[in-house]
């Protein structure tokens, strides 16, 4: 058995991308979410942030791998601080949730890939005022805080005109052309007490001066401004235009670095009161599902986000397997209750207090992180057992960040390798397919999708794992559904 060696970095294995299983079950005993739903569905587009629409001329798939594995390196840090309290780079604070009438209705949004660094792999279309305004955004299950690049309070005529929408070929809310735009008040109990999870600042001169954010992320990157309420426009799919009112925002008149390159803001996708997910959930059947291509795909797939009851979901009903989500446990990410995992069909030995999120360890689902990670205890049977099928095979030096083992795939079939799974405590498994941990990192070269990270620690199951299955986010009944998919458009 594996010996286990004490280190100080705190790691969690979390589920994703877009993190809400335990958690979930307090927030709404917290938040008090309706019982009643919204039959109908909203669904919007995710774009890959190596999408041709973001990353403009192709780039070669070691150069992807690498961006992707340098991303990561900074989310993991992002993550870390965050399961630590947020107490290096932010300030701590409570969160408070809140209650709403709930419909049956139901969103979809695409998703594409995001070419950011740190905070997330995928875009999103947002639509935000009266009359709406078009924005695309990091849809980021690590962030809580919605924002977007902003003007307020500006009285030049330059501010009406076509070029004043854009800074640095950005998109830019212009907040005085909305007539839903409501700030909040920085002498009011919910800038100084609800808001400060959020990272509300102190200063207040006057007891109408807007409540003002400074976002500190871990590489770096900044973001300050200050909170509003606002009305959010969303297409069912019936085809139907909705608006959900008084979604909580992040009017951003600063922002810099390389966290929001491409990118005109975040939306906060993270289990908390005031996160766009629970809002959406709180109208559209207290649920969100998300189904994720291939990232090498050379065809243009959309994929999608979509907030209520799925038509991929209702197509696959037979086949969805689900399991314990655990919300509040890890932050306001979206943590499983995984018990080992399984190579050929054989359990491997990993302690079990590797996967216990009450105690040290812990598993997450995320959507910003690409590779999977692993704490020491449970990476090195894996690697181990991985290893022997490919001893064939020559060992090739990539330089590829972390990722510790990659081979000359000269002759290599999926089949030669033995299948991996997780299990959960509940007895449900998820067996992603080889192409998920044994992938392709050049022409001829091939590498095991895995990360090492301390113990103690959280594991983080990444997007790449997740590819090629839809994942249901059920916050009303705290489960995780997830099926085989092809995700395409049903």
């Amino acid at each position: 058995m594996y010996k286990m060696k004490w280190r100080p970095i705190p790691f969690l294995l979390f589920i994703f991308l877009l993190p809400i299983i335990h958690g979930l079950a307090s927030v709404y005993a917290a938040v008090g979410l309706p019982q009643e739903y919204n039959s109908d569905t909203v669904s919007l587009e995710l774009i890959h942030r190596h999408s041709p629409q973001v990353m403009g001329r192709p780039k070669t798939r070691l150069q992807r791998l690498k961006e992707l594995v340098h991303s990561d390196s900074l989310r993991q840090l992002m993550i870390l601080h965050k399961l630590r309290g947020g107490q290096i780079l932010r300030r701590k604070a409570r969160e408070v949730f809140s209650s709403s009438r709930v419909s049956n209705d139901a969103i979809e949004v695409p998703l594409h890939p995001a070419a950011d660094y740190g905070i997330g792999q995928y875009f999103v279309t947002f639509r935000v005022g009266t009359p709406s305004q078009k924005f695309m955004l990091v849809a980021d299950t690590g962030s809580d805080l919605t924002w977007m690049s902003c003007k307020y309070h500006c009285r030049s005529r330059n501010c009406f005109n076509r070029h004043a929408r854009r800074i640095r070929h950005r998109r830019v809310f212009l907040a005085n052309l909305s007539s839903s735009f409501k700030t909040i008040p920085c002498l009011t109990d919910m800038c100084k007490v609800e808001l400060m999870n959020l990272f509300s600042l102190t200063s207040c001169p006057t007891p109408i001066t807007p409540c003002a954010y400074d976002y500190r992320y871990s590489d770096g990157s900044t973001a300050q401004g200050f909170f509003a309420n606002e009305t959010v426009t969303v297409r069912s799919r019936r085809g139907r235009k909705m608006r959900l009112h008084d979604v909580l925002i992040g009017c951003s008149e600063s922002f810099q670095g390389q966290s929001f390159q491409a990118a005109d803001g975040v939306m906060g996708l993270g289990y908390s009161k005031y996160s766009f997910a629970i809002k959406a959930a709180e109208k559209f059947g207290g649920k969100f599902s998300y189904c994720l291509v291939d990232h090498l795909s050379h065809k243009n797939v959309s994929n999608y986000l979509t907030f209520g009851s799925s038509r991929s979901k209702e197509a696959l009903s037979n086949n969805m397997t689900y399991t314990e989500l655990v919300l509040g446990m890890a932050s306001t990410f979206y943590a499983v209750n995984v018990m080992g995992i399984s190579i050929g069909g054989e359990m491997l030995r990993i302690p079990f207090e590797v996967w216990d999120v009450k105690g040290a360890g812990g598993t997450i689902l995320d959507s910003g992180s690409s590779l999977t990670f692993l704490t020491e205890p449970a990476y090195q049977p894996v690697m181990a057992a991985l290893r022997v099928s490919l001893l064939k095979f020559r060992k090739v030096e990539m330089e590829i960040g972390p990722l510790e083992y990659c081979f000359n795939s000269t002759g290599f079939e999926e089949n030669l390798v033995p299948r991996l799974a997780f299990h959960f405590v509940d007895g449900a498994k998820f067996e992603p397919p080889v192409k998920s941990y044994v992938i392709s990192a050049a022409d001829g070269v091939r590498c095991l999708g895995f990360v090492s990270v301390a113990w103690p620690g959280t594991s983080v199951i990444g997007n790449i794992m997740q590819q090629n299955h839809l994942w249901e986010f059920d916050l009303h009944r705290n489960k995780l559904g997830f099926a085989p998919s092809t995700c395409t458009r049903i």
